[in-house]
């Protein structure tokens, strides 16, 4: 008689599934951790948050710098550790990259909301890249200079979001000043190596200097180009109406855009009629005590020269209104064709942006809805 197979079990079925399926898996989870974050992450000025992120760059930076010390000198038999000293020792690379995946993944999520993907999206790109060489293995074996350079990365993010919030505004001073912030850390720790342990001091510049000027002259240059989103502002709405009332805390939006439009915010297919104006509405989240301005930039299309701007409106900001500060502008002389508006900062970085088209024609009947903000 032949002798009995035992069953496979569920587990070791699920196990040989994985295996057999790790890179789809693995792709699948980053696609839909990355989208529930997006919908989950809370505010950029949540002191919660802020400390959350706080507390992971301690944590990697004390793993990195413990690690940058023991590489090249002989380990000790595991077995001879204890229990808990083992287990640190055997994940503390993987909790190192899932800390580096989880800040990753917030920044690149509040650099996705504080801009337009046209202006930002080779700085998004970027940062999406690093998310992805951080799940790879190929990217986790490159040692330790890889590593410096994710860190870098997340504490000059860190800085880049929460100095403006400290500060109360944003411009190329503040930004400036959040740059250097973001290299404290990493440049602490090789001015400690220096004193410490001199002899290390080069492969120190090696592995953590050298990273973290690179990554340094990289947000100067997007800066330089206007490509990073000025975190921590943000439009979540921004739409054109033929009116925009104030009746006490609430604004009434008149629009004719018929019901099935969903995808559309107002009136961008905007029909005038003589006398009538174009009205812009729009939220911008911005953190409590947050005073600043922004510039309202009207444009218009020449069928020759591309865009024309037609006219800059300063509008002051106030931040703090868990839904974002509402702000309008209007225009009264324009003429048909394609337009677009632009919301940006002093400094000339997009927040966000609508197109819509204008057709004039004589006065009919009409019809408005109304919208409340």
């Amino acid at each position: 008689m032949s002798e009995a197979v035992p069953a496979v079990g569920r587990i070791e079925r699920l196990r040989a599934y994985y295996a057999k399926n790790e890179q789809r898996i693995a792709v699948l989870s980053f696609i839909c951790g990355f989208l529930f974050d997006i919908v989950t992450v809370d505010r950029a000025d949540h002191w919660l948050a802020i400390v959350q992120q706080v507390l992971y760059i301690a944590v990697i930076l004390a793993a990195l710098t413990q690690m940058f010390f023991e590489e090249g000198q002989p380990q000790p038999d595991a077995a001879s550790r204890p229990f808990l000293k083992r287990w640190y020792y055997q994940y503390r690379t993987a909790l190192v990259h899932f800390f580096l995946g989880t800040l990753l993944n917030v920044y690149t999520i509040f650099f996705f909301k504080a801009s337009s993907l046209l202006v930002s999206v080779f700085f998004l790109a970027f940062l999406v890249f690093l998310l992805w060489a951080n799940e790879s293995e190929h990217f986790k074996s490159r040692g330790l200079p890889f590593k410096f350079t994710l860190l870098a990365l997340c504490t000059m993010c860190f800085a880049a979001n929460v100095v403006p919030i400290a500060v109360g505004s944003i411009g190329l001073t503040v930004f400036l000043v959040s740059m250097l912030a973001g290299c404290v850390p990493v440049i602490g720790v090789a001015w400690w190596i220096r004193r410490k342990k001199p002899d290390l001091f080069p492969r120190a510049r090696r592995q953590m200097l050298i990273p973290l000027g690179g990554v340094l002259v990289g947000f100067l240059v997007f800066y330089y180009l206007r490509l990073i989103p000025p975190v921590p502002l943000s439009i979540p709405f921004i739409g054109v109406y033929h009116a925009v009332e104030k009746t006490e805390d609430v604004y009434r939006l008149s629009h004719e855009r018929p019901i099935w439009r969903i995808w559309q915010h107002g009136d961008q297919e905007f029909l005038a009629q003589p006398g009538d104006r174009v009205y812009v509405f729009f939220r911008i989240f911005s953190p409590t005590r947050f005073s600043d301005q922004v510039q309202v930039r009207w444009y218009w299309k020449d069928d020759a020269r591309g865009w024309m701007l037609q006219d800059t409106i300063p509008i002051k900001i106030v931040g703090g209104r868990a839904e974002g500060f509402r702000g309008y502008g209007f225009k009264s002389n324009y003429q048909s064709g394609e337009w677009k508006v632009q919301v940006e900062t002093t400094d000339s970085r997009e927040i966000g942006r609508v197109y819509f088209s204008l057709e004039t024609r004589p006065e009919w009947p009409r019809t408005f809805e109304i919208d409340l903000q």
